[in-house]
């Protein structure tokens, strides 16, 4: 689906001009033209890149075929840009969709392979009624840019609570395992951190003003925008460091959890040590053995038995060991 926004005098004057106009306002110095192609086939793709704007071949290729890094490429008559929105849900984990931003001195082409938030939020703040002045296709690049930040925000929200769910549930005392849920979550954040990167780097290339086709004024925002995408990897960083700690006090938990259930059971056998010890002296028969025909001395063994049982055991209460 192409959709087209027509900028005369810094102004939205238009949308979605026949395909025959184009190139008269293609040729018109006052027009700023605003290309999105959404879920287009490859054709028509091929179309509009190559007929209406005179793309490179190389820039079309890597348009129609994915790219799994950002990327930014200089030409004589435009600058490529690869970016990546990215959607995060505990089953699916991470997806990303790459964006394609083709920004010339008088217009600019997005191409994604399926409808995005961000490029519908920017259109639509774009072309209302009493919207800002776009003094250049620069200004309506890094808006996609900064809401393309903007939109890590679900994502970000949805990685703290399942953070807090764990923290939550490596401090109760319940028998769950969690030590693959942490090993994912950590996982998960490693993810980010490789999405994050790059992006972080590919907006300070641009905020260095390497690019012809970005004004001067608006390296500031780039810069912030750069600072935003820092902000975030930070986060990840911290986030990753914290889910170790998780790991590391889960271990601990279950090792002192084994380590009580060890003690308990040497607890156990100590009780038993006078049973055992008088039980197996005098249960050895022999004939010759004196006491064994005496009734007080049964008594005598059974009370000293007894005694030495319950004083055992009043002795580990006392220690905690039950």
């Amino acid at each position: 689906m192409i959709q087209t926004l027509v900028y005369r005098d810094h102004r939205c004057s238009g949308a979605n001009p026949p395909d025959e106009q184009i190139a008269a306002l293609r040729a018109d110095p006052a027009v700023m033209l605003w290309v999105d192609l959404s879920e287009s086939p490859d054709e028509e793709a091929r179309r509009v890149l190559g007929e209406w704007f005179s793309v490179h071949p190389l820039t079309i290729e890597d348009c129609l075929q994915d790219s799994p890094l950002p990327k930014v490429e200089h030409y004589d008559d435009y600058v490529y840009i690869v970016m990546h929105a990215v959607d995060y849900t505990r089953a699916d984990k991470f997806n990303t969709t790459e964006v394609d931003l083709i920004l010339g001195r008088n217009f600019l082409i997005t191409f994604h392979r399926k409808p995005l938030k961000p490029v519908q939020v920017a259109r639509d703040r774009l072309q209302r009624p009493g919207a800002a002045l776009v003094r250049g296709p620069d200004r309506i690049a890094h808006t996609i840019l900064d809401l393309l930040a903007d939109y890590y925000g679900p994502a970000l929200a949805e990685l703290r609570t399942e953070i807090e769910e764990l923290e939550e549930a490596v401090l109760d005392r319940s028998k769950v395992r969690l030590d693959a849920r942490i090993v994912e979550l950590r996982n998960d954040l490693s993810a980010l951190r490789q999405i994050i990167r790059p992006q972080r780097e590919l907006v300070a290339e641009l905020a260095q003003g390497r690019s012809a086709f970005f004004r001067k004024k608006l390296l500031p925002y780039l810069r912030d925008l750069q600072d935003e995408f820092q902000r975030i990897e930070e986060m990840a960083i911290g986030w990753a460091d914290q889910a170790i700690l998780l790991f590391r006090v889960y271990l601990n938990r279950s090792s002192h959890e084994a380590n009580e259930g060890i003690r308990v059971l040497t607890a156990l056998t100590a009780i038993t040590l006078p049973l055992l010890i008088i039980g197996g002296w005098f249960g050895m028969n022999f004939r010759a053995m004196p006491l064994l025909q005496s009734r007080p001395a049964y008594w005598a063994t059974l009370g000293v038995t007894v005694g030495l049982t319950g004083w055992l055991f009043v002795f580990l209460r006392r220690r905690k060991w039950f």
